[in-house]
């Protein structure tokens, strides 16, 4: 289970239509709504500057949130669509739907990498190199994991993990088709740089 699912507050929103919308915005709040679940849809306001931060911390869409109404019991959700203003591009509307414990979704699970001590590469001042601190999974919302170990042990300078040399989480498996890389170990920045120079030199040398 995630180890940590972002709080996101809201009010009830009481009334509905395009009235009630343009005076939640005067408020400094931004109406939405969320469905599904098997439940009636409930009107919401969610506080401008807050959902503001939240979308400039990047992938909104692809988050999982403990959606906290007064007066409703906590229910996760994942937004399914952000309305914009076309001038400002500040968001005017948005869209939740709520999640049953076996609804799958799309969600970034953080990458942790250990056993550096048993990586002979980065024993002999080898950089590991991450690409993928974060990895897309397709994850059960009741029994999300909350990392996705990569074992070092063993890598020597040049080697790459790719996803298909990780264990992933019961229960799970990647938005992507293909066997992207995770990480790599490189050679440390004194020896590349060494190496540079010596092939600049060699260059120099055939052209005399």
């Amino acid at each position: 289970m995630a180890g940590e699912i972002p709080d996101l507050k809201a009010l009830e929103r009481t009334g509905t239509g395009k009235g009630a919308a343009r005076q939640a915005r005067r408020d400094g709040m931004v109406p939405g709504i969320v469905f599904g679940g098997e439940k009636e849809p409930l009107p919401i306001n969610i506080p401008f500057n807050a959902l503001l931060k939240r979308l400039r911390a990047g992938r909104f869409k692809s988050t999982l949130f403990n959606l906290q109404v007064e007066g409703h019991e906590d229910v996760r959700v994942v937004c399914r669509d952000v309305q914009r203003d076309v001038v400002k591009d500040l968001p005017t509307h948005v869209d939740f739907m709520r999640l049953r414990r076996t609804t799958k979704v799309a969600l970034f699970i953080p990458v942790d990498f250990v056993n550096h001590g048993a990586a002979p590469g980065l024993k002999k001042g080898g950089v590991l190199t991450v690409v993928r601190p974060e990895v897309e999974l397709v994850v059960t919302a009741g029994d999300i994991p909350e990392k996705v170990t990569v074992d070092l042990t063993g890598l020597n300078i040049g080697d790459i993990i790719h996803i298909s040399d990780v264990t992933l989480p019961e229960g799970t498996k990647t938005t992507i088709d293909r066997d992207f890389v995770i990480c790599n170990v490189s050679a440390p920045s004194g020896l590349r740089s060494s190496g540079d120079d010596t092939e600049e030199e060699v260059e120099e040398g055939d052209e005399d």
